[in-house]
């Protein structure tokens, strides 16, 4: 990432959108709602707020204005990036951390979320009435807001909502995008009934890339894929002194070396040397000269997707690296003698933050009443009206598709490498296990390991939580459907599953394939009481690695290990992009992604990437042969009846096929 900052100017938000996320006192109605100006303009006088001038360019107040639910109208203070998190308003009390504690154990005995949102919505009424009678008999509205914030409830006085992206009507809007459309089906018509297309990718040495590039090596339809990655600097891992500088090239050779490209399938892939983070993504001018002439598709899938990512970090790589590819596409519509056909987009289905079990839908794009999760959640859903903005105000031709949590292969868990998001998690236990296991054969080291496992191995979820998992090689079907899928434009795409996996299945599973006991906790109560006791306890124990990751654990699953969860709906990958209808096994996918980990990355202790390569191909191999003696899925058979199949056809100390037996 380059570390360019943002220019500085003197801002406020501009004018206010049209209504209040439901659950809101119903405001007087508001001014017609206005996007965000080039500069920050407010009933044409440009304003300074009284505390000053802030980064206009890179504030969430350039995408989110905060109303009064009295009157309605834009409140004309900055928005900080902190307080549109959920721990920013429901963390920093006990009494709220104790109320979504006792709510998470009354779903639990209940069943029943409804009844529990309701009787927490009234308990929330008495504390506001309970205050203000407090302000009314003291006469002091000093005392409402002090036993307010005591008490912990929520005073709807200011409520968020995003600008709207342009101020056409829904018809204007309707039209343009068949417009967009219509072009896009003669741009992909001019490429005659085989069309031979050259797609200009962003991020393809991360996971997802790499599954672009390896499933583009056999799509006939892609003549070209020109990728663009930066130079990379190679150190020693001791000393880290600079061994030598890979060109994009090298890189790219590498690249398609580990993913078994090669021969004529390797000729159709270009590495080109680019940054997301500069304007014309960071491509030189007689390379560009090029594209203009040749590139059919855009597919930007560059992101930051760490959970615990600072904004300023998310907001470089997810919002800037987003108008970046945008402008980039934009050109290339726009050139003489293009023949660009559509942009492609790649967000992802948690835009729409924490909805506590509500639909998120895959065209709406509304402020989360209950805010988000992370970082990386709040700067996807800006980029995506950046993605909007360019649609409909500039006339881009794009498609939006949105990824839940992205996990490896369906059917063999292969991740490239990737430890990641949910790896995480499983690679952290796994290694816990075998360190107690270790110290449980020291002498007296049984009552220690003991100790230490019974605050180490807990992973901060509700047991009715659901996560949407989703397969990569799912992801990339998707995104291969787009390019010559002109209907889609103007449309956002789950591609998502539509059965999710539970926490409790989770840790059942893990149990099974790692040998790991692993008890849930309640995650606001883990965040907030327990963590930083066994953090302090872990370390004075001389285990800080493990403490390490416990805290990482709760970052980054601190939000979606809790009870209600969105559920999204999908449904246009199939209508739109022509998917299968049968998503891919999540719980299948889980297990594979336990035996993969375990096996193939030895819990992440597997760095090489040449050797992680090796080994996920005779990994596949593998499997390919046990689906075809078993006549079943691998992530169908139980625990023992696969560690007893692959043993057989693998040489797990070596990692090298066995030969069939005669």
């Amino acid at each position: 990432m380059t570390n360019a900052a943002p220019r500085r100017r003197r801002a406020a938000p501009a004018a206010a959108s049209k209504a209040a996320p439901a659950g809101t006192r119903r405001p007087a109605r508001p001014k017609r709602p206005t996007p965000a100006p080039p500069a920050p303009i407010v009933d044409g006088t440009p304003h300074v707020h009284p505390e000053g001038e802030f980064l206009w360019e890179s504030s969430p107040s350039r995408y989110i204005a905060r109303m009064s639910a009295t009157t309605g109208r834009e409140v004309l203070r900055p928005v900080d990036p902190e307080e549109l998190l959920i721990t920013a308003h429901r963390d920093k009390n006990p009494f709220e951390v104790t109320t979504s504690f006792l709510a998470s154990r009354l779903v639990q005995v209940t069943g029943n979320e409804e009844k529990v949102r309701e009787a927490m919505k009234s308990a929330n009424a008495f504390g506001l009435e309970l205050a203000g009678r407090l302000g009314r008999l003291t006469g002091s509205h000093a005392v409402e807001r002090g036993a307010k914030k005591l008490i912990g409830v929520v005073d709807r006085s200011v409520f968020f909502q995003f600008r709207e992206p342009t101020h056409r009507t829904a018809r204007d809007v309707s039209q343009r995008i068949e417009k967009l459309r219509g072009e896009a089906r003669a741009a992909l018509a001019a490429r005659g009934r085989s069309p031979r297309l050259r797609v200009l990718l962003t991020g393809a040495t991360g996971f997802l890339g790499q599954e672009i590039l390896a499933q583009a090596a056999s799509d006939r339809r892609i003549a070209e894929v020109v990728s663009v990655i930066r130079p990379q600097t190679v150190r020693d891992p001791k000393t880290k002194e600079v061994i030598r500088v890979l060109t994009p090239t090298e890189r790219g050779r590498l690249l398609l070396s580990r993913l078994g490209v090669g021969g004529r399938a390797a000729r159709k892939f270009r590495f080109v040397e680019g940054d997301i983070e500069k304007p014309g993504l960071g491509i030189p001018a007689e390379e560009l000269a090029t594209l203009e002439r040749t590139i059919t598709h855009v597919v930007h899938c560059a992101a930051s997707v760490s959970f615990d990512d600072t904004y300023e970090s998310s907001f470089r790589a997810n919002v800037l690296g987003c108008k970046n590819a945008l402008a980039f596409s934009l050109r290339l519509q726009r050139a003489k003698g293009s023949r660009f056909v559509l942009h492609v987009a790649i967000e992802t289905s948690y835009i729409h933050g924490r909805k506590k079990r509500s639909m998120a839908q895959e065209n709406a794009l509304v402020f989360p009443k209950n805010f988000y999760n992370n970082f990386y959640e709040l700067t996807k859903a800006m980029a995506s009206i950046e993605t909007d903005r360019h649609m409909v105000e500039e006339g881009l031709r794009v498609v939006q598709l949105l990824p839940a949590i992205v996990i490896g292969d369906s059917r063999t868990g292969n991740n490239r490498g990737d430890t990641k998001v949910v790896n995480a998690p499983v690679n952290a236990f796994g290694r816990a296990k075998e360190a107690l296991d270790a110290l449980r054969a020291t002498r007296l080291g049984e009552p220690k390991a003991a100790a230490i496992a019974s605050v180490a191995m807990v992973f901060p979820a509700d047991r009715s939580a659901e996560i949407n998992l989703v397969t990569v090689d799912r992801v990339v079907e998707g995104i291969l459907a787009a390019l010559t899928r002109p209907e889609a434009i103007g449309e956002r795409v789950h591609l998502a599953t539509d059965h999710r996996i539970r926490t409790e299945d989770i840790v059942r599973i893990e149990k099974e394939e790692l040998g790991v006991d692993v008890r849930l906790a309640d995650p606001t109560l883990f965040r907030n009481v327990t963590l930083p006791f066994v953090s302090a306890l872990l370390r004075r124990a001389n285990e800080p690695k493990l403490a390490s990751a416990l805290e990482k654990l709760g970052t980054i699953f601190g939000g979606y290990g809790e009870w209600g969860q969105p559920i999204h709906s999908v449904g246009n990958d199939v209508r739109v992009l022509g998917l299968p209808l049968r998503r891919p096994n999540t719980y299948y996918a889980f297990r594979m992604l336990c035996r993969h980990n375990k096996l193939v990355q030895d819990f992440g202790r597997v760095k090489d990437p040449d050797e992680i390569a090796r080994r996920e191909r005779v990994w596949a191999a593998a499997i390919e042969r046990i689906e075809r003696e078993s006549g079943r899925l691998a992530g169908s058979l139980e625990t023992p009846e696969f560690r007893k199949r692959i043993e057989e056809v693998l040489d797990l100390r070596t990692f090298e096929a066995k030969a069939p037996a005669k």
